[in-house]
């Protein structure tokens, strides 16, 4: 009997801070979408292209609405993919943020260069981390 109150203590625990996590991702791939293309609109202010700016714009927004879209897919998932997931939300929005800001750059790269691979990595990891996760053994 006190085997399965502590289980039910345990999950009631695991969905507790799955959900706060959750909540913390959600909000920071909202700021941080909102931040990329901030960045992207002011990189771009000087390039008399309008569809340019927008393509770009769009580049670097679509692993932030890929994310909050299999966020929303895998509401009934594993807590254990959850958490990895919440994990990488939180991942790709600080790394992306930290890389639109300026406060790193590959030495000699152009501007350009940043807003083109960035996506790309983030994109990356996202398939290489999920895959992963969805081919692990269940928790």
């Amino acid at each position: 009997m006190e085997l399965v109150k502590q289980s039910r203590v345990n999950q009631n625990n695991d969905s507790k801070t799955v959900r706060i996590l959750h909540t913390i991702a959600v909000l920071m791939v909202l700021a941080g979408a909102g931040a990329s293309i901030g960045f992207t609109i002011h990189t771009g202010r000087n390039n008399p292209s309008i569809l340019l700016i927008l393509l770009f714009t769009g580049w670097v927004v679509s692993p932030f609405i890929a994310l909050l879209l299999i966020n929303v897919v895998s509401r009934r998932s594993e807590p254990f993919n959850r958490l990895i997931l919440h994990s990488l939300m939180i991942l790709i929005t600080l790394g992306s943020v930290i890389l639109y800001s300026g406060l790193w750059s590959p030495p000699g790269a152009k501007t350009a260069f940043v807003y083109l691979v960035g996506p790309l990595l983030s994109w990356s990891l996202m398939g290489t981390i999920l895959i992963a996760a969805k081919l692990s053994p269940s928790r």
